[in-house]
């Protein structure tokens, strides 16, 4: 196993994270528990959740997947041994009616609230990494393409979500900040206030990076060198579909697209036409692409492919 400097800090991660938002839904404890045993074996430390999980996100599941982690760090008594890292939701009025009664923000009420629940699920007083899951703004995430500029928006401010993280961070239950779904702007203006500030530095970004989305290359890969904010990258087989299982309509018995259509982000016409030409390369070199998960990009200080 490979390992690099998260950011700018100390800590030493491993290029594979383990992904976990399928346990409580798609996958029972004991899978999740055997999972993270196999990663440990394999020199894995790096573990990333989320307030948010299980995936597709309903009130049945909010936060199962963090204590499905919480009573496996209680059993083996391993947190020493990892690096965890969780996400506080964003905004969600329409589609997380369950999450703070649809009031999830990123302000001092719904962090510190986020926060200490996702500790108490985890059964642990810190984490190494707290990321905001989705920005607070109107802005283009989750797949979409293009910005639309909303004048009306009335977002939280980064200044004042960066303060609520500074207060945190000095506690103690915070080691380290990160972004998830962000823009090279939204990366930046998080730098400029932390510098001005004297407030702790964002070291990681968490963006979807795979042969089916290579968006964080135009702007975010320039920013995450320059700046040492690296890479977390997500959906690095886009929702599996890189692995061929979906060509020629198949429906594999238990896959997420198969159970949920809805995920259909990398199932355009374009995505599928690359697939079946990526899937046609591997062959020809006597690859197997479902099996291929692993790449490393030079020069990059953190990118961490996610097992999703």
């Amino acid at each position: 196993m490979e390992y690099r400097k998260l950011g700018k800090t100390d800590i030493e991660v491993s290029i594979i994270c383990l992904g976990t938002m399928t346990w409580g839904e798609q996958n029972t404890q004991d899978e999740a528990f055997a999972q993270m045993d196999y990663a440990i074996e394999h020199g894995v430390n790096f573990f990333d959740t989320a307030e948010l999980y299980a995936i597709p996100p309903k009130v049945e599941t909010y936060g199962k997947t963090e204590q499905i982690i919480g009573h496996w760090l209680a059993k083996t008594g391993k947190r020493n041994d990892i690096v965890l890292a969780s996400k506080v939701a964003g905004p969600g009025e329409e589609w997380l009616p369950h999450i703070r009664n649809g009031q999830s923000r990123l302000d001092r009420k719904n962090i510190e609230a986020a926060l200490n629940d996702s500790l108490t699920r985890l059964q642990t007083d810190y984490l190494d990494l707290y990321q905001l899951h989705w920005p607070d703004r109107s802005t283009n995430f989750f797949g979409h393409l293009g910005y639309t500029h909303d004048p009306d928006d009335h977002s939280i401010s980064i200044e004042e979500t960066l303060e609520v993280l500074n207060d945190i961070v000095s506690t103690g239950k915070v080691r380290h900040i990160g972004l998830s779904n962000e823009t090279p702007w939204g990366v930046m203006s998080f730098l400029k206030t932390s510098e001005d500030k004297q407030w702790p530095r964002v070291v990681s970004v968490q963006n979807p990076y795979s042969l089916l989305n290579r968006s964080f290359e135009v702007g975010l890969a320039e920013v995450a060198i320059r700046e040492q904010t690296g890479l977390l990258a997500y959906s690095p087989l886009g929702f599996g579909v890189l692995s061929g299982k979906y060509l020629n309509d198949q429906k594999p018995v238990g896959a997420r697209i198969s159970k949920w259509p809805d995920y259909d982000r990398y199932m355009n016409e374009q995505a599928i036409l690359a697939t079946e030409q990526y899937v046609q390369l591997a062959k020809q070199h006597g690859l197997e692409p479902r099996n291929n998960m692993y790449s490393s990009q030079n020069n990059m200080d953190s990118i961490h492919h996610k097992w999703r």
